[in-house]
């Protein structure tokens, strides 16, 4: 494996234990570009103010979320990553239109996203979290 492969690889792994710790300083840090676009509700949020909007959203109703990585891969300009995404309901959650107050009950759903680097770079341009918008829900019953 190559230096940039390496270097690419935590640059994820950092990303990924960084947005668990909620240190959303050093989260923007690791992107060239902060970007991510969600391949299941079609949403994007690009540029650092819509990214700390989608940090503090997806925060309010589950403020333990956090993520287990199972695979990491890298092929060409991408890292590849299957983990699961973990939390509580704790805060209001906003689905559908409605706000569904607290519940308490916890989540654990399998995903998968690729996080897209410039050529030659170890800065992330782009996050892809590829996911059923559902599985929450579900998880949480209240689908």
């Amino acid at each position: 494996m190559t230096d940039l492969a390496e270097r690419r690889l935590q640059t994820v792994r950092d990303h990924m234990a960084l947005e668990c710790d909620c240190d959303w300083d050093a989260v923007i840090a690791t992107f060239e570009h902060p970007r991510y676009e969600m391949y299941g509700s079609g949403t994007v949020f690009d540029g650092e103010e819509e990214v700390r909007g989608y940090f503090h959203a997806s925060r309010t109703p589950f403020p333990d979320q956090g993520n287990e990585i199972i695979a990491l891969a890298h092929v060409d300009n991408t890292v590849l990553v299957e983990f699961w995404l973990t939390g509580t309901h704790k805060g209001p959650l906003n689905m559908g239109g409605r706000t569904i107050e607290p519940t308490g009950k916890s989540f654990r759903v399998r995903m998968a996203a690729t996080f897209e680097f410039p050529p030659g770079g170890d800065k992330i341009i782009c996050e892809r979290p590829y996911y059923d918008p559902t599985q929450i829900a579900k998880a949480l019953d209240l689908a």
